[in-house]
């Protein structure tokens, strides 16, 4: 009897798109999925950032492109992915937070969060899936551990991420019969250019390093791997899940 094989978790072949991918969580994603041999369109708001992002991957013998995308325009992102040859692969990091106590949020402030991480994550996902249905493809939201609890100051923003967790559950559902799987990715507080200040606070570092057991902050190499992992024939049987990488704090 044959012995069973490990899934490929190469990506050769494969398109993917990655918005919010010239820095931080979105470029490990972008250089995780172009490093298994996926050609990689980096997509950000900002042109002189995402052109650098994929000069460097260029640099690397990576197969990137760039693309100067905002998606909270819902009708020029529609027409953005739509003149893109048919993707195998999205992963979503576009995000943003606006935080304060829940007696001061403004009507501003929640409608500028949910514009992005609401909004634009539903329709992106519907524009990409209607060129994966009949062909099958892996959806990736970034989205938090703060999807599945609480957090001071953090109402608007947790809210946001709770409503990623269940459209990703039922967009899983609907297209599974496509073979379109619907995934995201739950990071802890990772250290990148936008969450420095937060780690450069004392009280602040201390709240999460108290949280996460173990005995280390997070990194974004810790999100490429199952970034990949979601990507790739590895995790065929995997939709509508969430994907936790918070170190321990979601445990208890």
């Amino acid at each position: 009897m044959p012995l069973p094989r490990t899934p490929s978790f190469r990506l050769d072949g494969k398109r993917a798109l990655v918005t919010g991918g010239s820095r931080g969580i979105g470029l490990g994603c972008a250089v995780a999925l172009a490093e298994a041999g996926a050609h990689v369109i980096v997509a950000a708001r900002n042109a002189t950032q995402v052109q650098a992002a994929v000069n460097e991957m260029a640099q690397e013998g990576m197969s990137a492109e760039a693309l100067v995308l905002d998606v909270t325009e819902t009708d020029a992102m529609r027409d953005a992915v739509a003149g893109l040859a048919p993707l195998d692969i999205l992963v979503n990091s576009a995000g943003l937070a606006r935080h304060s106590p829940a007696l001061e949020t403004t009507p501003e402030d929640f409608d500028a969060v949910a514009a992005i991480n609401i909004k634009a994550a539903y329709f992106l996902a519907q524009a990409v899936a209607r060129q994966m249905v009949g062909r099958g493809g892996s959806i990736i939201q970034i989205s938090s551990q703060m999807a599945h609890v609480g957090g001071i100051d953090r109402a608007v923003y947790c809210g946001t991420k709770h409503a990623v967790e269940g459209m990703t559950k039922a967009m899983a559902i609907e297209w599974g019969p496509e073979q379109v799987r619907v995934n995201t990715i739950c990071p802890t507080f990772i250290l990148t250019e936008l969450t420095k200040p937060t780690f450069d606070d004392p009280d602040k570092r201390a709240w999460i390093e108290s949280k996460i057991k173990l005995p280390r902050v997070g990194q974004v190499e810790d999100i490429m791997g199952a970034c990949l992992f979601l990507a790739s024939d590895a995790s065929a049987l995997v939709t509508g899940s969430s994907l936790l990488i918070d170190g321990g704090w979601t445990a208890g």
